[in-house]
């Protein structure tokens, strides 16, 4: 797997360049996370199944049963 050049930070992460915020990174065929504390650490996902995590952070139904996207 090739690793992204292109990483954002979080909108939620605080100001400068310190290592306390979530990236994102998107490649032609997957999406990618990691942790700024642990850049070579990451997790690779589509963009539907990542749409579905977010919600259901969102929505606090997370873990609960099926996703719904309302």
């Amino acid at each position: 797997m090739t690793t992204p050049g292109n990483w954002q930070k979080s909108s939620f992460s605080g100001p400068g360049d310190g290592n306390a915020c979530v990236e994102l990174a998107a490649t032609p065929s997957a999406l990618h996370l990691r942790e700024s504390d642990l850049p070579h650490t990451g997790v690779t996902t589509a963009p539907i199944p990542l749409a579905h995590l977010l919600h259901g952070i969102k929505t606090g139904r997370l873990g609960t049963g099926t996703p719904r996207c309302d």
